[in-house]
């Protein structure tokens, strides 16, 4: 053999090698396509949510008895396809939307992903799904929360989580509860980031506030990039309301506490809209300065024994954190959309819309505080809830409805006052 012969059968051996490392080991495997923020001014958010995510696979792919509730936590894999276990086809958005739908076409069209999961901004998710509407494949919302993303006819979507008028009408029904039992509850400020997540959120909540008679003495909108926000607090300063409700990703809502203190403001009630407040970098940037501060959520680790007990407990023992309300969405959309692929029995697109459209899981069948899952014609979890918690010290702890409660609302907030 020559040695223009010998150079072209090594080249063909390591193509032939090459391609045999690149096939999963288990042809059976089902991927799917994760997209979320990974680096930008949410990767906190985003990381904590990965190691949801990771968990999530992990319980799914292996058996775990202690989890006999939880469909697919006591078996290993996919009963239905085999015992094929999950794996992940992951990517960063940044933040972007752009990249988000870069990623989500690629993810569809070049790795054939079985299915989506994303996205954390509702301005990715917008995209995404849009993408994978045209592209016929199934795409779970886990978190994005905008009420845009369903509703707009189309049939490859599903979202789990409660959205903005849920929310929106949670802290209204707070609020009139406070003003019933005596409290002075004469007007309230919306300061929220501008982007889709942002302003849903925030009409949501004005709308909300209308209809319960609370007068809403503000909206303030503002770029959640920005690297001043005294012109906003000064502002809220002026308007003196007796509850600031923030609609605000990481670095903002950091930033806001840091420059209220400067400025020596703190209203007699702050309610945050889960995103920045429950991000793994809220308490240790500044959970000294926002002692009291109120914030939406779907998980309470719960009482021992139950999913979400030990669930939590794996999460800790595996990241040294608890869950957040945030990371804990994200994992029971995984696992919804996980069950939603058993049922179908298959990694036809098809067949697993038609699972998602006829899923009915149960509060017991959850790891998360929602009333169940099942989605209406749009999309929507029909069953998805939320309950109100309080920073106390380093955690939070809930405080409403009453039934929810482990703990007892401490008005007004302390920030950072001894």
């Amino acid at each position: 053999m020559n040695r223009v012969a010998a150079c072209i059968a090594v080249a063909a051996l390591a193509a032939v090698l090459g391609a045999a490392l690149a096939v999963p080991a288990n042809a059976a495997d089902v991927k799917i396509g994760v997209i979320y923020p990974l680096t930008g001014n949410a990767a906190s958010a985003g990381q904590s949510a990965r190691d949801a995510v990771h968990l999530a696979a992990e319980i799914v792919n292996t058996a775990h008895p202690e989890l006999k509730n939880l469909p697919l936590g006591a078996t290993a894999g996919l009963p239905n396809l085999g015992g094929a276990k999950i794996v992940l086809d992951e990517a960063d958005h940044q933040g972007n939307p752009q990249v988000g739908q870069q990623q989500t076409l690629r993810l569809i069209t070049q790795d054939h992903v079985a299915a989506m999961l994303g996205s954390y901004h509702s301005s990715v998710s917008l995209v995404a799904t849009a993408v994978a509407e045209r592209q016929g494949v199934p795409f779970l919302v886990a978190d994005s929360v905008a009420s845009n993303i369903t509703g707009r006819g189309f049939k490859w979507t599903f979202r789990t989580t409660p959205i903005a008028p849920d929310f929106a009408k949670a802290y209204a029904d707070f609020l009139a509860q406070l003003k019933q039992s005596g409290r002075k509850i004469d007007s309230i400020a919306i300061v929220n980031e501008n982007t889709d997540y942002g302003t849903s959120v925030g009409a949501s909540i004005v709308q909300a506030a209308k209809t319960a008679n609370i007068p809403v003495a503000a909206q303030i909108a503002y770029n959640a990039n920005t690297s001043d926000v005294s012109a906003q607090i000064l502002q809220l300063k002026t308007l003196n309301p007796d509850v600031v409700i923030f609609v605000s990703y990481t670095a903002d809502i950091i930033l806001y506490f840091k420059t209220m203190k400067n400025l020596d403001y703190l209203p007699p009630i702050i309610i945050g809209d889960d995103a920045g407040f429950s991000d793994p970098s809220f308490i240790p940037n500044v959970g000294d300065l926002a002692q009291g501060a109120i914030n939406r959520s779907a998980f309470d680790i719960g009482a021992p024994g139950s999913n979400s007990y030990i669930v939590d407990r794996m999460f800790k023992q595996k990241y040294g954190r608890d869950l957040d309300d945030t990371s804990a969405r994200w994992m029971e959309g995984f696992f919804v959309l996980a069950d939603a692929i058993n049922r179908a029995g298959s990694t036809a697109p098809d067949k697993i819309q038609a699972a998602l459209r006829a899923t009915d899981l149960k509060p017991d069948q959850l790891m998360i505080g929602y009333n169940g899952v099942k989605f209406d014609s749009t999309g929507q979890n029909t069953l998805a809830s939320t309950f109100l918690v309080q920073l106390q010290g380093k955690q939070y702890v809930s405080v409403w409805p009453a039934d929810r409660a482990t703990g007892k609302l401490e008005l007004p907030m302390k920030g950072w006052h001894k």
